[in-house]
């Protein structure tokens, strides 16, 4: 039988993301929104110093951590972090 570990308080949680976006670093190449396996961002009407659109989060609560967006970004401009809530969020 294989083991499980579950943290009695968040048993079944499904941990909430924080998306930070570094706008006037993006070049609006948008890798960050096409590969998104949830679809969390989209493109912005928004123009950056560097004249790109960049990315804006549509969709936060369907994040799932993966970090995809921070690793396939070339400009380092965007990156995900667990938000840490007290009581829920």
């Amino acid at each position: 039988m294989p083991m499980t570990w579950e943290v009695p308080s968040q048993a079944g949680a499904k941990p909430k993301a924080e998306i930070h976006i570094i706008k006037d670093q993006c070049k609006g190449c948008g890798f960050c929104i096409y590969y998104c396996p949830r679809k969390v961002l989209g493109e912005s009407d928004e123009i950056n110093a560097r004249g790109a659109h960049p990315p804006k989060v549509v969709n936060e609560s369907e994040c799932i951590l993966c970090s995809l967006c921070t690793a396939i970004c070339p400009d380092f401009a965007i990156f995900v972090k667990e938000k840490q809530c007290k009581d829920g969020c």
